[in-house]
């Protein structure tokens, strides 16, 4: 992966020195190489972690009249540098730039419908002086941007953007409402900071001096499923393995995350495998708590811990295995760093562990491969399941909205805060595609496949790709391949709860990948600390910072409010944040990556 900025300015003279600084804050993610381009009404800069073809890779990239910089992976690359050949295309290399470059050449804007990958792109036309831009699919890869008095700015991370001098530190009142009232997630298109922008995912844009224009090329559509329960299996089955290995592809050493959990551990499997027979043997590496054992107890979301089936998973596919190890002062240590790694406050803790995770993985790999987002599109979660949930009329991992509106620093009342939050609901369900036949349930599901893509799993992608990418650590997701999702958001609720279980269907289409008990083990989450010391620490950093004179979390938070909850060690404030993790010890951590981002930043309300 890689960092990439730009400029179009048609009316200034674009400041090197200021695109130099853009490029030069996204190193962490290309600390390997760094180009720029510059024309008479652009400057293009790229940053590049070398994973594939190191000579014949280099960017920015230029053919006949385009410039591109792109960040990302093509796993259909074969494919279409094949069509392009057949086309009269020659091709210096192997690297999926060219692919990319050229492929916009042939097909223009039409190119992203035929590319299977993660990526953000931007290609700058020098005949008809215009720029496109675009992003996959699923938003798996991150792409900014702001206006500016002559043009535009844009870049991997909001933290280029503020580089520019035109580009303040400013965030709304809306913006500040976002981080309060359904953060860590935000809202479709939007950079919480007043002037920044995001493409969203599966969005192209248009920009040259006539304006920007921004288009949505793809979404999951309602289609009849028409194959019976082992065909289903029997296709899904072949997806899974295709995905795993086309993302197995690398000229650089490739590793796997390994939880113990059913998605892990099917990639794992199939990676152990294909490596195996080219003589390899797959690294793997999972994270764990200092005296997690003591200190674990079972929740309904969190049954058992996951060392003992990490363990088994690693001797059953002969894997060589790392298990990372964090400690609570670091994991609160680095909340700060986590902070800055995203550029927004972030999932706590969740975020800092898997900082600090990356950073050990690092050492060792430039590539791994996770299981994100199969809970997403396969059914995994509660809201899925439970009707109750499932139908509950708003998002099903923020049900504490009312209690987060209290807790803001002029507190909204129950009303207000549920209509800021009711309009960017509706707003995404606005997008779903039914089918006539489809009875209420159907149609809830279809919704609620829509809103975990567009913010749940949303917020989870941009969390992994900022913790991996801040240590040049490139994460593959197999289960964001779009025809997986394509696929899923079609298969009846019956087939995919197979045996009333979550994610029954994958299961079922794994067997003979994994040993029955991890087959069938029920969901486990992101593992967290249960080290009560943990939100001891937390609480008291939280004391100590109310205390203080220059305190920015009085700006956004009510301060008596949330001395009350820390009174009552949290008693106060009964409902989770956000999904299943983030409850009293992560809205602390929370709070506390709020401070940073305002002090760390500079930032200004109004």
């Amino acid at each position: 992966m890689c960092g990439i900025a730009g400029e179009i300015n048609f009316k200034h003279e674009i400041n090197r020195a200021v695109m130099r600084e853009m490029a030069k804050c996204l190193t962490p993610r290309g600390p390997d190489a760094e180009g720029s381009f510059e024309d008479q009404f652009v400057f293009l800069s790229h940053r590049r972690l070398i994973v594939i073809d190191p000579e014949n890779g280099k960017q920015p990239m230029s053919h006949e009249n385009f410039t591109l910089v792109y960040n990302g992976e093509l796993y259909n690359t074969d494919e279409i540098r094949n069509e392009l050949i057949t086309r009269g295309y020659a091709f210096s290399g192997h690297s999926d730039t060219e692919v990319v470059l050229k492929a916009f050449a042939e097909f223009g804007e039409k190119c992203v419908d035929m590319f299977n990958g993660i990526f953000a792109f931007a290609v700058w036309d020098s005949r008809r002086k215009r720029l496109f831009m675009a992003r996959d699919r699923i938003g798996v890869k991150p792409l900014f941007y702001a206006k500016t008095s002559g043009g535009l700015i844009f870049g991997s991370e909001i933290k280029a953007l503020l580089k520019h001098p035109e580009i303040k530190p400013v965030v709304s009142r809306e913006g500040a409402a976002q981080i309060m009232l359904i953060g860590p997630a935000k809202e479709v298109g939007s950079g919480v900071f007043r002037d920044i922008c995001e493409i969203p995912a599966a969005h192209f844009a248009w920009f040259d001096e006539r304006g920007l224009s921004v288009s949505e090329y793809w979404k999951p559509k309602a289609a009849p499923h028409t194959e019976d329960f082992e065909t289903t299996a029997a296709h899904l089955r072949e997806l899974i393995f295709d995905a795993v290995k086309r993302q197995l592809v690398s000229d650089v050493g490739i590793c796997t995350f390994l939880s113990g959990g059913l998605d892990s551990s099917v990639i794992s499997a199939i990676a152990a495998e294909e490596m195996r027979k080219n003589g390899d043997t797959l690294h793997t590496f999972s994270i764990d708590y200092k005296n997690q054992r003591e200190n674990f107890h079972a929740t309904e979301f969190q049954p058992d811990e996951d060392a003992p089936y990490v363990q088994k998973m690693a001797e059953f596919i002969r894997s060589e295995h790392i298990n990372v190890e964090l400690d609570t002062p670091a994991l609160a240590d680095a909340l700060a760093d986590s902070t800055k790694a995203r550029d927004l406050p972030g999932m706590a803790d969740v975020d800092s562990s898997l900082y600090l995770f990356c950073r050990e993985i690092k050492k060792h790999f430039s590539v791994a491969v996770s299981g994100e987002c199969a809970d997403e599109i396969f059914g995994g979660y509660p809201w899925y399941h439970k009707p109750e949930v499932l139908h509950y009329d708003g998002f099903p991992w923020a049900t504490s909205v009312p209690e987060r509106g209290a807790l803001m620093k002029e507190p909204l009342s129950p009303a207000e805060s549920e209509a800021f939050v009711r309009k960017i609901y509706d707003n995404c369900l606005s997008d779903v595609d039914y089918l006539g036949s489809d009875d209420a349930d159907a149609r809830r599901t279809r919704e609620m496949f829509m809103l975990n893509l567009k913010y749940f799993m949303a917020t989870l992608l941009d969390r992994k790709d900022r913790m991996s990418m801040a240590h040049g650590l490139e994460v593959r997701v197999p289960f964001c391949d779009y025809r997986l999702v394509e696929y899923a958001y079609n298969i009846p609720r019956e087939m995919r709860d197979f045996r009333d279980r979550e994610k029954g269907l994958v299961r079922y289409a794994m067997t003979g990948v994994l040993p029955e008990d991890v087959l069938w083990r029920k969901k486990s989450p992101y593992p967290k600390t249960h080290n009560p010391n943990y939100r001891d620490l937390l609480a008291e950093r939280l004391r100590e910072l109310l205390k203080r004179s220059d305190c920015r979390l009085v700006e956004i938070v009510n301060a008596d409010k949330l001395r009350e909850m820390l009174d009552t060690n949290g008693a106060s404030f009964t409902k989770n944040w956000y999904g299943q993790l983030m409850t009293v010890p992560q809205i602390y951590a929370y709070f506390l990556q709020i401070e940073t981002w305002l002090s760390e930043y500079n930032i200004e309300i109004h």
